[in-house]
């Protein structure tokens, strides 16, 4: 099964201003994305899986806590005894996460006003299709 990978990015600054950049991150297979602002810290949101859509993360204001678990090719019945892998993903870092396929997600924001984009391989229609969700409860998540 394919692994979750952590796309590290750089940034420049000068007299000008600043600037955060992605020049290894490869976005052939993206078809859409969309930006998530919770409305407060207190909301986790999740868990949901995909077997067949990858998506790419990205906070670039705030800071997000992101939990990634594998479902596999059957996503029922489900190994809930498996121990998701936690990721922080901050503004101030740039850094893309890339969550292959046969995964489940979930997330909360650390600090308020904190705004995550979301990049998918698959259009709204597809994704619709490929669409599994579970109760935050399912894993033991340390948030």
């Amino acid at each position: 099964m394919a692994r979750t990978i952590a796309i590290e990015g750089s940034s420049f600054s000068d007299a000008r201003g600043g600037m955060k950049f992605f020049n290894s991150f490869n976005m052939k297979e993206v078809v859409r994305f969309y930006e998530i602002f919770p409305a407060s810290t207190d909301i986790i949101r999740g868990w949901q899986g995909h077997q067949k859509e990858k998506k790419w993360f990205y906070c670039h204001t705030g800071s997000f806590v992101i939990q990634v678990v594998a479902i596999g090719t059957d996503p029922t019945p489900l190994n809930s005894k498996a121990q998701p892998e936690r990721f922080e993903l901050k503004g101030d870092i740039p850094l893309i996460l890339e969550v292959p396929a046969g995964m489940a997600t979930a997330f909360k924001a650390v600090t308020e006003g904190s705004k995550l984009m979301v990049f998918s391989n698959f259009t709204v229609e597809e994704s619709t299709k490929d669409d599994f969700r579970y109760a935050l409860e399912t894993w033991d998540a340390q948030w």
